[in-house]
């Protein structure tokens, strides 16, 4: 393995890095809170959230979520793996999208993402994720029209 970080190695060894250890866990959490009945305020832990991010994360990660607001208010926000998720409303609802931070896995860019019950399809393929680096008003208006659509 000639030129790959040490990191990377041990990674391969261990099978999970120390970052997709904790996102596991998280949901972990998750999961046992939603199985115990508690009630939770899923936008307020989102916020909590995306106020723990450091910039540039945090101020990408405020604008996503009020878009998402804006554009598909049908959707509640949550936790999933730690991360803030917009899922359908009801006590099953699906995660549709969701937002990764850079920090999150350690890349150089956040990641918008989209589940299976996103109404996205386009013929036979179309593109489940994105990579953020900012957002431009463009940007702002594309992730805008994919809630919206996702929703349908």
């Amino acid at each position: 393995m000639a030129g790959k970080p040490r990191a990377t190695k041990k990674a391969a060894e261990e099978g999970f890095t120390e970052e997709e250890r904790g996102a596991m866990k998280e949901r972990a959490q998750e999961v046992r809170a939603k199985r115990s009945g508690a009630k939770t305020d899923g936008e307020g832990e989102v916020l909590a959230k995306i106020a723990e991010l450091p910039e540039p994360d945090r101020a990408l990660a405020e604008r996503v979520h009020a878009i998402i607001k804006e554009h598909a208010p049908g959707l509640t926000p949550r936790l999933w793996y730690g991360m803030p998720a917009y899922a359908k409303e009801g006590k099953n609802g699906k995660v549709v999208c969701f937002l990764q931070p850079a920090v999150k896995f350690k890349t150089r860019y956040a990641t918008l993402g989209f589940n299976e019950d996103a109404a996205l399809d386009d013929g036979t393929m179309w593109p489940t994720a994105f990579a953020v680096t900012e957002l431009t008003a463009e940007d702002e208006a594309t992730i805008g029209a994919l809630v919206a659509r996702a929703v349908r």
